[in-house]
């Protein structure tokens, strides 16, 4: 939460009983993304939460019902003064990757190159990059 009362400063603290934290349910993408990078760091998590989705687990946080949670970098730019993000390297062992294409044999071709023409643009890529996105 914004401030940081349960004083988080890495994985780590996620391992700790003391701390209370909230994690999205293994089945789920964000889950699924949460045990790639506990397994890069290492550490094994104590959460007192799991939750159905990304949303759910931060809106944990920002009502102050844990101390933290494990998201994704969007959604803390989205959540903006509400929440503190926590910068860690083993973010990288856990990527999603959206595909863009054009659709062969679309009766919309020109629109469907337009579009991936604009999101590859530098445009709509500061757009991406301002809301938390990486491109690879």
């Amino acid at each position: 939460p914004a401030g940081n009362p349960g004083h988080i400063r890495g994985l780590a603290d996620f391992a700790d009983p003391a701390r209370t934290i909230a994690l999205c349910a293994p089945q789920v993408p964000c889950g699924a993304s949460a045990a790639q990078v506990f397994a890069a760091a290492g550490v094994t998590p104590a959460p007192d939460t799991l939750e159905e989705d990304v949303k759910a687990a931060l809106t944990k946080v920002r009502l102050g019902e844990v101390d933290a949670a494990l998201v994704y970098r969007t959604d803390v730019t989205a959540a903006g003064s509400d929440v503190e993000g926590i910068e860690f390297s083993e973010s990288a062992a856990a990527t999603t990757e959206y595909q863009i294409a054009e659709l062969t044999g679309s009766t919309s071709g020109r629109t469907s190159a337009a579009f991936v023409d604009y999101v590859l643009g530098d445009a709509a890529q500061k757009v991406l990059r301002d809301a938390g996105f990486a491109a690879r």
